[in-house]
């Protein structure tokens, strides 16, 4: 049998200039992949999510997440890196796109550099037992949050939303990979967004995101968990209509990333946000199959 040779753009989402950011791959012209070939691709490319761009015919484009190990509807940072770089090969023509994926259709906007993609309204999914998730990350109660439980919230996909005191607490936390991964089977969630609020001219909060179920120990930038972050800081913090997150610094091999949320308020309630940042293409490489 023929070897198919595919050419994957590697681009960092949520970077900072042309530093830090989470990497995805980024597979152009995919109309003749199957599903089982992509997922091949995905796991020889080894990065967190690659995304396959096909034709559509109820959007722009037609985009597959693939982690290494299954496919899943949407992913944030492999949806910024998709556009931005279609956006730098003049395949997108304005300032408005749209994608489809396998649970539906997205709109798409870019602001200068930035690309935004649209997260539903939030929902909020409260615990029963809050206190027995403090152990996913081997955390105390006196460790959380004085003001904030833990919460699972959904804008497409549902993430456990898990507050803790202090900057020295989220990087000393110490995550149960094994127990992460069986409570997001339990729960139907992608995974622990762990964060500090944070009160600075910057950023509104410091995060750090565990995902095992999806093959992600712990992920530099997350763009569908920072959506269901700020709906959850607007909604017991501080109600505004853009928050600016950062992730990755706290990982063992720090790569600094920073999102923008961007929250469409109607009749005081949250209609439809877009979470987004800056991409950068940092190599290409070639696939064979």
């Amino acid at each position: 049998m023929k070897m198919k040779n595919i050419n994957v753009k590697i681009v960092s989402s949520f970077s900072i200039g042309n530093s830090g950011g989470n990497k995805a791959g980024v597979v152009l012209n995919a109309d003749n992949l199957t599903n089982i070939e992509k997922q091949k691709i995905a796991a020889l490319v080894g990065v967190s999510e690659t995304a396959f761009v096909s034709s559509s015919e109820i959007a722009d484009f037609k985009l597959d997440f693939f982690t290494p190990v299954k496919q899943i509807p949407h992913c944030g940072h492999a949806t910024v890196a998709t556009f931005s770089l279609l956006k730098q090969l003049n395949q997108v023509k304005g300032i408005v796109s749209s994608k489809e994926t396998i649970d539906g259709t997205r709109e798409i906007s870019f602001a200068g550099n930035l690309a935004f993609m649209e997260q539903k309204a939030p929902q909020y999914i409260y615990l029963d037992d809050y206190h027995t998730v403090l152990k996913l990350l081997g955390i105390s109660k006196n460790e959380l949050h004085d003001d904030l439980t833990p919460m699972i919230v959904n804008t497409g996909n549902s993430f456990l939303m898990l507050p803790v005191k202090d900057i020295k607490t989220l990087q000393n936390v110490s995550p149960d990979l094994n127990a992460i991964l069986k409570y997001s089977e339990r729960h139907n969630g992608v995974g622990v967004y762990t964060f500090t609020p944070i009160n600075s001219s910057e950023y509104d909060a410091e995060t750090r995101m565990f995902a095992p179920l999806y093959g992600i120990n712990e992920e530099a930038a997350t763009g569908m968990a920072a959506g269901p972050l700020a709906c959850y800081m607007h909604k017991y913090l501080n109600a505004k209509k853009e928050y600016h997150i950062s992730q990755g610094k706290l990982m063992p091999l720090p790569s600094p990333s920073s999102i923008t949320v961007k929250l469409a308020i109607d009749s005081g309630k949250i209609s439809k946000l877009f979470a987004g940042g800056n991409a950068y293409v940092e190599k290409e490489v070639t696939i064979s199959i």
